[in-house]
């Protein structure tokens, strides 16, 4: 299983969300760049870049810091936040970030999605957050009456470069991951999932590597020391 080290991205820094509230907000870093050097250091071959203020907008926001961090590191850069037009996919993988993750555009305009994963074939993601099993979208500001799996089920066939699952209720919390519904979406369909929220310990590694899923985000634990990228990496078998 791929471990994803995470950097969220708001006003330039690097920040964790509690349950995606941005009124909980923990500042780790004010030089990203820096931070990805350090997942680099220690064994990372893949960074999930997550632009939280493009996310809220509705356009990507935080560039000048994606920038750096591309400049900084030699890793599979995937981006999501606010990318919500072909021209922004078109720009952004121009500019050197290696896939890029969609989410409320994908749930809202789905024929548009449809065309633009086959228009860049294996670049995008397809992102599905969800509270207690429903989309939610724009920042995790709305929740939908779409059923997660049911959405993820519309695009299985589709030349995906994988699927972001995250949990909202376990993300940023530091209680574990929902291992049953990451499961559950990866048996549903045959694109590659990403499970991310919660991951606090290697047994939770461990425990989403046996499940089946295909890789996993890791953000808070990493950088308040429940977990090391060394522990993560083994646990996952991620050599």
């Amino acid at each position: 299983m791929e471990i994803w080290p995470a950097i969220d991205l708001r006003g330039g820094n690097c920040v964790r969300l509690r349950q995606g509230d941005y009124e909980q907000e923990t500042v780790f870093a004010s030089e990203p760049a820096e931070v990805a050097r350090r997942f680099q250091q220690e064994g990372a071959k893949r960074l999930h870049v997550v632009d939280l203020d493009g996310a809220r907008e509705g356009t990507p926001v935080n560039l000048p810091a994606v920038q750096e961090i591309l400049e900084a590191v030699n890793l599979t850069i995937e981006l999501g936040g606010g990318i919500r037009d072909e021209q922004s996919i078109s720009e952004l993988l121009d500019f050197g970030v290696d896939r890029l993750v969609v989410g409320t555009s994908a749930i809202k305009h789905t024929d548009w999605f449809q065309e633009v994963v086959r228009k860049f074939p294996g670049k995008l993601v397809l992102g599905i957050d969800a509270r207690d099993g429903r989309v939610a979208t724009d920042g995790w500001l709305e929740t939908s009456d779409l059923g997660a799996v049911e959405l993820a089920q519309r695009f299985s066939d589709e030349p995906l470069a994988a699927i972001v699952y995250t949990d909202i209720a376990t993300d940023g919390m530091m209680r574990g991951p929902n291992v049953e519904a990451m499961a559950e979406m990866q048996r549903a369909v045959s694109v590659p999932v990403v499970a991310s929220g919660g991951v606090t310990t290697a047994q939770d590694v461990r425990e989403l590597a046996d499940a089946g899923l295909a890789a996993c985000i890791i953000g808070r634990a990493l950088y308040e020391g429940s977990l090391t990228m060394a522990d993560a990496i083994a646990a996952a078998g991620d050599g």
